[in-house]
Order: structure tokens, then sequence, then C-alpha cells
């Protein structure tokens, strides 16, 4: 691993309407820079809950959130820090948007860190044209299409510069045309150093997309490591209620049937297609 810049210890966190249990309980990991970590489980399992308590949105009852080596005080200056470094992508675009036009509302963060107007314009600029939505800037967020809105919410955070982006189910109620569009931001983000972190349920881009896998079960973390690692064991996919990965199902089934090399598990149609 590389160096580590987020860190989670023994964090504990409860909902007081909870009827029972904890949705967070005695979870410790650490994130390493430039890691590409999806976090997989049944709803439920505490994956939004634990982004939230990351990003300072929640307060942990126990443990700490831990930057770059110091643990993250619930003082405004610290969370504000926190938040201008761990930046969060909500699953509703509609529950992250709150300006009048699209320029305006990439502005909302910049401006909130105080910086030079020509910086925050500058940053804004960027931003809309890193999501290609530069032909957007004057019109109401809220009447876009969904696809806009979602790439509108990343410019959002981008605008930021944060060292840190965590997706919330980022591909939920998108179409193929803009799930592509997504997954084309992320390579860019990948390229250029981010560490990203996002939950989804789509287990077949999981497995493609991840460098490492947390999958949530019951408020914690039951396995943690590389996607085939995962996925071949039997054990913690059945307690998170996860299906495999049709490829790694496929590469499964020609391994047993003496078509396919033992621990080959090609990611992608092009990788088995290479190997066959």
């Amino acid at each position: 691993m590389g160096e580590i810049i987020l860190e989670v210890s023994h964090l504990t966190y409860s909902y007081e309407n909870a009827h029972e249990g904890e949705a967070l309980h005695d979870v410790s990991v650490s994130v390493s820079k430039r890691e590409k970590i999806a976090i997989i489980g049944s709803n439920g399992a505490g994956k939004s809950t634990f982004f939230l308590n990351l990003n300072g949105v929640l307060t942990p009852r126990e443990g700490a959130v831990i930057y770059r080596g110091k643990p993250v005080g619930r003082g405004k200056k610290e969370l504000n820090s926190l938040r201008k470094n761990v930046g969060i992508v909500f699953q509703e675009a509609d529950n992250q948007i709150i300006a009048s036009t699209v320029f305006q509302e990439v502005s909302f963060g910049p401006m909130n860190l105080k910086l030079p107007r020509e910086e925050v314009t500058e940053r804004v600029e960027q931003a809309l044209a890193y999501m290609n939505i530069e032909s957007l800037k004057d019109r109401a967020p809220h009447y876009l299409s969904g696809g806009e809105k979602k790439r509108v919410t990343i410019a959002d955070i981008l605008a930021m510069k944060p060292e840190i982006i965590i997706f919330d189910e980022p591909t939920a109620s998108l179409d193929p045309v803009n799930a592509a569009i997504l997954e084309e931001v992320l390579e860019k983000l990948e390229k250029e150093g981010s560490t990203i972190l996002i939950s989804t349920h789509d287990i077949d881009f999981a497995y493609r997309w991840a460098g490492r896998l947390l999958v949530f079960a019951d408020g914690e973390i039951i396995a943690d490591g590389a996607p085939v690692d995962i996925f071949r064991n039997d054990e913690a996919v059945e307690r998170a209620r996860l299906k495999k990965p049709a490829l790694f199902r496929m590469a499964e089934l020609l391994q047993r049937k003496g078509l396919l090399r033992q621990d080959c598990y090609p990611k992608t149609v092009e990788e088995l297609e290479a190997e066959l």
C-alpha cells in the first residue's frame, strides 16, 4: 500500500430513531493515496452512513476519522478542512443542488473556501469543461436531465479540488450513455492521481473498475481485498447477500470445463476473448 491519507479507527455510529442495532459498529479501515475502492453490500449495510462519517456530515458515537495522521475534531474549522479535502457526490443530485444557475451552483463550494473571485471563476470554468457542460452554465440545474444533473454535482466537487472524492451510488438512475460518461470521468480522475471511493450495487462495474473492495454487512466490514479474492470468498458473498459478477461466474464455468486456465479471471469481455 502507498501513503495512507485517510483512516477510520473503531468508528461506531447509531441513529437516534434506530429500532435496533447500530448503523456502523467498530469499523476500522485505512485509505491510501490514489486507491480506487468500491464499497459494496446490500441496502442498510452501512455504506452511506460510512461515507457521511468520512465527510464529517455525521458525528461518530465512538472512534475517530483521521486525515493525514490527525484525528478530525468537531470544531467548524476542522470539519471545513476535512470537507475541503474529502468531497462527496450524493446519490440524489437534487439533494445537492441549491443554486439557480449551473455556474452559481458549481461556484458555491469555492466561494465558501474564501478564494479570490478570479480563482473561483477559474475553478468553475475548469470543472465545467472537465464535465463537458460549459453550455449549461446559465441554465437552471433543477430543469436539467438526470444525467446532466449528475454531471453538475460532480463538477460541484471537482471545483473544490479535494484530495479524495466519494461517490454514493453514482450509476443509480443513469442510462447507459451517461453511465459510460461517468466511467470516462473516473478514468480521467484516476490518471490525474485522485483517490476515489464509490459505493455501488452494480457488482459488474465494481469488479471491472475497483482495485480494492470493502464489503459491508450489518454495519461492519466483513471483507477487504482485491475483487478476485473477494468474489472467491463464498462465505463473504453469501453473508453480504451479493451476486458474483457475470464475467467472474463465466470464468469459473470455463475453468471447470477446462476451457480457461485456473486462477484466470478476466474483468472485461476483451480480456476474456484474449485469454480464449
